[in-house]
């Protein structure tokens, strides 16, 4: 397009790249004076302009082996359609997300916005394109045709550019009001797309006119997010030579404006291993997204005395924690003396001090890890299931205490509630006046604070005006979370059982949140796409994270505090550093919404749990999946591993809890390098070997599940009759 190359001609003159705009000139033969014309007649706006395909442009002087139609590959391009005699493309779209281009049909001229959400018909007007609309089925049936007849090996490869094709094929026809034709071309094709993009298609196929796609927020997400495909250098060659000698020129521009195709060398993949990383509504992550360093190790524990005269518990005071004894000194507090090698340093982020109480708590914890029952496939957990009882207010949260003393549900009615699950009751403490009476002095003074007349074992929380989506306790047990269909999270206190502070970030309902390991942060994930870090101490979020293409469902915190996952509606799971806000993983495979998250306790594995009712296992440090756990038949809400990271509990919407070899699905993987570059990866067909036991209830659906301290398994729901 010519007016394209006039204006990149002259943004190499002001920008001096005068060896560039010659041999940009040389291959496209335009002469001096015709530039000179070009920009008498004014119908070339300046460079941050252009007609589809020029970004940003980095211009490349020739290198050794790059004058000619090398050096013109790279000047030409960053995220768009090729100008002429563009070299093999191998990574595209790296400009897709931070310059976002106003992509104009061929010839006109619009400005480029600097922003991460388009606007909107900026962004639709990408489809304006001059196919003749009666041949698209063709093109389509054409390819379709080319890549059926392929070898097997690049089959399975070519079939995924399929669904990414159709989708915007159907929108283009949409676009251009040739309303009759898109119908038909739905009707025809929609049937050979995956099973696992039904829900996508149902969406797509209420797009009949233009107007509908202005307010879609799905297309649009498809539209301005490339979509991902992993294809080998071969099965792309054979693409890009079939589509040229066809002159499918329809096809290409899709592929090269809409399509990210990440290239490796290597033999092709099969489509088992395909199908296990597909799904996703933005395709595949690309290999470079789970290439930066990730430090899953844990923090090294502090070092405190831990006093050995185990006496019996009378001397317990109402925080169920022991009077303080003269300390003998012994070294279990101190267990891990060496500092883990894929530990982050110790102050990478800055986290709470630990208060007396929060020693003695870990002393407990020391002193209950010594009786934990030791889990396998010869020993597994009992089980405690917590039903909720003519639970008509709609049970929609739940959460347990670390020392599983107090157990909370949260509820469609807008309330929050927590009960005692020892047979210590719930106290508040006593009024300013009383308070004033008591003798700080005294031994017992934790004892008496509190005021015995408000002892009951529920309490009810009120304040939210929406349904209650997320609950979670602190880990010292003072303060309680939720987070409400009304867009705040809520501080709650535990000793006074008021709410302290509701902050305001999220616009939409706030579908999870969850404290830190260490207390003090906390996360929240909602309807409007994106995760937000908190301290309790601030009104305003630290970080917010954002890159979801839908809601994100749940949070949860890496075991060192250094990292969040989050999983979403847009079928990913992803990894987000505290430190810097940036996203550090990215793991597609499922095939519905995330709704469950856990890590492992050495923090190098992570679980996750979706609508499919599969369990996918991921290694963080090589950013790959390692297992696929099947079993399930409905929604997985609720995924624990055991205090040694033995046995991993997943509780479901089918009314079980599964509990899985972990330690076997871990213990031999091969992570080589080429696994690693390439995401070849081979799972394991033997989820079945990996199953221990399977546990129905009568009619209770899983939402929730704990180990206790000492490894016995606590499970919850609310008991539903039909």
């Amino acid at each position: 397009d010519r007016q394209t190359l006039v204006a990149v001609l002259q943004f190499l003159r002001r920008s001096n790249l005068r060896e560039s705009e010659e041999i940009l000139r040389r291959e496209a033969r335009l002469l001096g004076d015709d530039l000179g014309a070009a920009a008498l007649r004014g119908s070339v706006a300046t460079i941050a302009s252009s007609s589809p395909g020029v970004a940003a442009v980095a211009a490349v002087p020739p290198g050794k082996g790059g004058a000619g139609a090398g050096a013109v590959g790279s000047v030409s391009r960053v995220g768009g359609r090729p100008l002429p005699a563009e070299p093999l493309g191998t990574e595209r779209g790296c400009a897709s997300r931070s310059v976002s281009v106003v992509l104009g049909h061929k010839g006109s001229v619009s400005g480029v916005v600097v922003e991460d959400q388009p606007d909107v018909s900026a962004v639709l007007s990408a489809y304006n394109q001059q196919g003749d609309p009666t041949l698209y089925e063709e093109y389509y049936s054409g390819l379709k045709h080319f890549i059926e007849c392929s070898l097997d090996c690049h089959r399975a490869e070519l079939s995924q550019l399929f669904y990414p094709l159709f989708v915007h094929m159907y929108l283009e026809l949409v676009y251009n009001q040739h309303e009759s034709e898109a119908k038909s071309f739905f009707e025809r094709f929609h049937g050979d797309q995956e099973c696992y993009y039904q829900d996508d298609l149902r969406v797509l196929s209420s797009l009949t006119k233009k107007e509908h796609m202005k307010g879609n927020e799905t297309m649009l997400d498809f539209r301005t997010s490339k979509f991902v495909l992993r294809i080998s250098r071969d099965s792309y060659q054979l693409l890009k030579r079939h589509l040229q000698e066809k002159q499918n020129n329809q096809i290409w521009n899709i592929v090269q404006e809409h399509l990210y195709i990440d290239i490796f060398d290597g033999m092709p993949r099969s489509k088992q291993q395909i199908d296990a990383m597909v799904g996703s509504l933005a395709g595949e992550a690309k290999r470079e997204a789970n290439k930066a360093k990730v430090f899953f190790g844990l923090l090294k524990e502090p070092e405190f005395d831990v006093p050995l005269d185990d006496e019996d518990e009378e001397g317990e005071n109402e925080e169920g924690k022991p009077k303080k004894k003269k300390p003998k000194k012994d070294s279990v507090g101190s267990k891990s003396k060496k500092q883990d090698p894929n530990a982050p340093p110790q102050n990478r982020i800055p986290l709470p001090e630990l208060k007396d109480s929060d020693k003695l708590d870990k002393v407990m914890n020391v002193k209950e890890a010594a009786r934990r029952v030791r889990l396998g496939p010869e020993c597994l957990p009992s089980i405690c299931f917590y039903t909720f009882l003519n639970a008509y207010q709609g049970l929609t949260a739940v959460d347990i205490t670390d020392d599983s003393s107090m157990i909370v549900g949260g509820f469609a009615d807008s309330t929050v509630r927590v009960w005692s699950v020892t047979p210590k009751k719930l106290r508040s403490v006593k009024t300013a006046a009383d308070l004033s009476l008591i003798d700080k002095e005294s031994d017992d003074v934790l004892e008496r604070i509190m005021d015995e007349k408000t002892a009951s074992e529920l309490k009810i929380l009120y304040g939210h005006s929406g349904p209650v989506y997320g609950t979670s306790f602190s880990p010292d047990r003072n303060y309680l979370l939720s987070c409400s269909e009304d867009g705040t999270v809520r501080l709650w206190s535990l000793q006074t059982f008021t709410c302290l502070v509701g902050y305001k970030g999220h616009n939409y309902p706030v579908w999870d949140t969850q404290f830190s390991p260490y207390g003090y942060y906390f996360v929240s994930g909602g309807h409007d796409r994106v995760a937000r870090l908190w301290a309790t101490d601030h009104y305003q979020p630290l970080r917010i994270f954002a890159g979801h293409l839908a809601d994100v469902t749940c949070t949860r915190f890496h075991p060192n505090s250094n990292y969040i996952a989050t999983g979403s509606a847009d079928r990913t799971v992803r990894l987000w550093d505290v430190l810097n806000g940036n996203c550090v993983r990215i793991f597609t495979g499922h095939k519905g919404p995330i709704h469950s998250l856990a890590f492992s306790p050495n923090g190098r594995f992570l679980a996750t749990g979706a609508t499919d009712g599969r369990v996918l296992l991921w290694d963080i440090g090589h950013g790959l999946m390692v297992g696929e756990l099947k079993g399930h038949t409905d929604t997985i809400y609720a995924l624990r591993f055991s205090r040694d990271g033995e046995i991993l509990a997943s509780g479901s919407m089918d009314n079980t809890v599964r509990l899985w070899d972990a330690f076997k699905a871990f213990e031999d993987l091969e992570t080589d390098d080429f696994t690693t570059a390439t995401g070849h990866i081979n799972l394991p067909e033997n989820s079945q070997e990996l199953l221990l036991g399977t546990y129905m209830t009568k009619s209770t659906p899983v939402v929730h599940l704990h180990f206790t301290r000492r490894n016995l398994l606590l499970a919850a729901g609310a008991y539903s009759s039909q």
